[in-house]
């Protein structure tokens, strides 16, 4: 189940219909300018347009919890680990806003950044995170939109790098507002590498989940970006790069490619039903293909088995994207 991150410039449908032009399987969004602290409510119109096109292409199915397979991203203000009182309260309210937009177009899985204790502590900062979400699901009771926690590079005093804060995270927070079924998380690969969980190799990929599972519970992964890392493993950068053309890649040959810990993921039976989002550079080919259909090309040239309803992946052949990738 492939997606990518689209704009939902002119409408938030037009998400969607790009998506099935470039033959994807799902799509990540912001719902709303992911830069602004304001945000209007949502047009009536616009919630019935995403949610029939949604409907359409049967995406309202499936999904790590059967309820569909759709996802938001919060936005970049948020702050919920923040020690300036202001900036919390802000946060706490903004995402209550995330929250209640996911839940009116039925998106079930939004991911965020658990945050910065910037002047603060670590321990401070947590108790923060746990503090905001117990008043965010109250304020939502009864919602089914998941949070899900999304580990980070672990650059400066950012919350999220380690496995021990996304496992104590979600914990806490389960037990603060007896909703665990409400949190979950996202992994990003290109954030895992940099945080120096090394995925250079799919054997380096199989250790490093299994730390995750003993952690923190693979089942209780909702999402995962899949996105190659222009910085080196435990170099801090969080910067995406096409698949392939990164160290976690570490070529476009399909062999290179099937050796490198993508292909875990691609394969690794907890995420067969787990939206796999590509977060990777925009733009086209010399060629004139999109980037989005090149990379989706490459990711299920590498799917070994049939990834379960509605995948839309090929066989152990990877035959199918072929010709989309000479387009690179």
């Amino acid at each position: 189940m492939f997606g990518g991150h689209l704009s939902i410039a002119g409408s938030l449908a037009n998400a969607l219909r790009e998506g099935e032009a470039l033959g994807l399987d799902t799509v990540q969004v912001f719902t709303k300018n992911q830069r602004q602290w304001k945000a209007g409510p949502l047009d009536a119109a616009a919630v019935g347009e995403w949610r029939s096109e949604v409907a359409r292409l049967g995406w309202d199915k499936g999904g790590p919890t059967g309820g569909g397979r759709t996802v938001a991203h919060a936005g970049y203000l948020i702050n919920l680990a923040s020690p300036d009182d202001g900036l919390w309260r802000r946060s706490i309210d903004l995402m209550t806003v995330e929250v209640e937009r996911c839940e009116a177009l039925a998106i079930p899985f939004l991911v965020h950044h658990p945050g910065s204790y910037t002047t603060g502590t670590l321990d401070a900062g947590l108790s923060r995170i746990v503090a905001a979400y117990s008043e965010v699901f109250t304020r939502t009771r009864g919602f089914s939109t998941v949070s899900c926690l999304e580990g980070t590079v672990g650059a400066g005093r950012t919350i999220g790098g380690a496995f021990e804060h996304l496992a104590a995270l979600r914990a806490r927070i389960a037990e603060a507002t007896g909703s665990p079924a409400r949190v979950g998380f996202c992994l990003d690969t290109c954030h895992l590498h940099a945080a120096g969980y090394d995925l250079s190799t799919r054997g380096k990929a199989r250790g490093v989940l299994a730390e995750f599972d003993g952690l923190c519970g693979l089942a209780h992964v909702r999402v995962v970006h899949l996105n190659d890392s222009k910085g080196a493993a435990g170099s801090r950068l969080d910067r995406h790069a096409h698949v392939g053309a990164g160290t976690i890649g570490g070529g476009t040959a399909r062999a290179r490619l099937a050796a490198s810990g993508l292909a875990e993921f691609v394969n690794h039976p907890a995420f067969a039903r787990v939206p796999k989002i590509l977060e990777t550079p925009k733009g086209v080919t010399e060629a004139g293909t999109p980037w989005d259909r090149v990379n989706v090309a490459r990711l299920r040239g590498l799917v070994e088995r049939p990834s379960g309803p509605g995948a839309g992946g090929p066989t152990k052949s990877g035959s199918a994207p072929r010709a989309a990738e000479r387009g690179a």
